[in-house]
């Protein structure tokens, strides 16, 4: 057994491996080297797919059937012509676990495509990017993005979406309609503190076990949603901070959950100079700051939304990369932490696969 942690960077994407015991990381690298990286994804079987962006070039997706040992061309991911859009970067790419072969790409501006042989070719979900209401959605600090998604392994025609700065949508028809699913989320920043849409999801997550509960980290506080969706529950209580970026949960046991706060949409790095991950073990009623390993001084950090993952063995493991290009990691569910890689370039993107 091998453990990949997939690492995309603002400067190429990385591959640490190592066996079980998770002591020891090989880390090879840079694919793409000095373009973008976005993200990594494991997409099923041995393939591996890249979303990367060239400074001269734009966009692109590579993937690889070797674990990253060599990468080809996948599919070019571009809107049809007389859409009067393009694509301005691929935020992620998922398998949708409920059918072999076909993946989801996220990508800015705020536009979702899906491919249905693995990559080969990608069509565009009109019905998403034509919302009624997308004359509300407005970019965030990183652009107008699809940045998450979720399956209900219950509901095949069920999916979720986060898109900043545009908020949650559901579709129970396989992505033919949408509807907003923002009911208790704030947007502080509009007139409107609670409206339809235009809340700014950071990062959403749904629950392993149950798909009914879903988490967000917002731009205005952490959030969890007990009925799909429909309505969200501010979870924020107990944290030093209502901002900040990334979110996680395990995948044996989604009741537990991480977040990062920072101090604020203004300042966007971690409080008082300490590095705090916190973790709940009962879907966010309360928190604990986790400390053992990590900076408690002189730390003055940014992880994207993105850049935390866990996996799935039976002692956890929880990933942390930094815009520092600190790579930590934790093999004990968060209790203790040490530095795995220093001074890689920013990291965009982390995501681990048991092969």
């Amino acid at each position: 057994m091998k453990v990949l942690l997939l690492i995309g960077t603002r400067k190429g994407g990385f591959i640490a491996t190592s066996d079980a015991a998770r002591a020891n990381w090989t880390l090879t690298g840079p694919f793409l080297k000095g373009c973008e990286v976005n993200h990594i994804a494991h997409v099923g079987g041995g393939r591996l797919m890249m979303a990367g962006k060239s400074a001269w070039f734009g966009p692109a997706l590579q993937v690889s059937d070797d674990d990253g040992a060599n990468w080809r061309d996948a599919g070019a991911i571009r809107f049809a012509e007389g859409r009067d859009h393009s694509v301005e970067r691929i935020w992620f790419v998922r398998s949708d676990p409920r059918v072999p072969g076909r993946l989801y790409a996220g990508v800015d501006p705020g536009a979702l495509f899906v491919s249905d042989d693995g990559g080969g070719e990608w069509r565009e979900i009109e019905s998403l990017t034509n919302h009624p209401t997308r004359a509300n959605w407005f970019p965030g600090a990183g652009g107008l993005m699809v940045h998450s998604i979720g399956f209900d392994a219950s509901r095949p025609s069920r999916l979720i979406v986060g898109v900043s700065a545009a908020g949650a949508f559901r579709s129970d028809d396989g992505g033919a309609s949408w509807t907003p699913k923002n009911a208790g989320v704030r947007a502080d920043f509009l007139p409107d503190k609670f409206p339809a849409v235009g809340q700014c999801v950071h990062h959403m997550e749904m629950h392993p076990q149950r798909p009914e509960v879903l988490y967000q980290q917002n731009h205005c506080g952490v959030y969890r949603s007990d009925d799909g969706g429909d309505s969200w529950n501010d979870i924020s209580n107990g944290l030093p901070s209502r901002f900040g970026f990334p979110f996680a949960t395990l995948p044996h046991d989604g009741d537990t959950v991480f977040v990062i706060p920072e101090e604020s949409d203004q300042a966007r790095m971690t409080a008082d100079a300490r590095f705090g991950i916190y973790r709940s073990r009962n879907r966010g009623e309360s928190w604990e700051r986790l400390t053992n390993g990590l900076p408690q001084s002189g730390a003055y950090l940014n992880v994207m939304r993105m850049a935390m993952t866990t996996d799935p063995l039976d002692a956890p493991g929880v990933y942390v990369g930094t815009q520092g290009g600190h790579l930590l990691a934790s093999r004990d569910g968060g209790d203790s932490w040490q530095v795995v890689f220093n001074w890689l370039p920013p990291v965009y993107s982390l995501e681990t696969a048991v092969v």
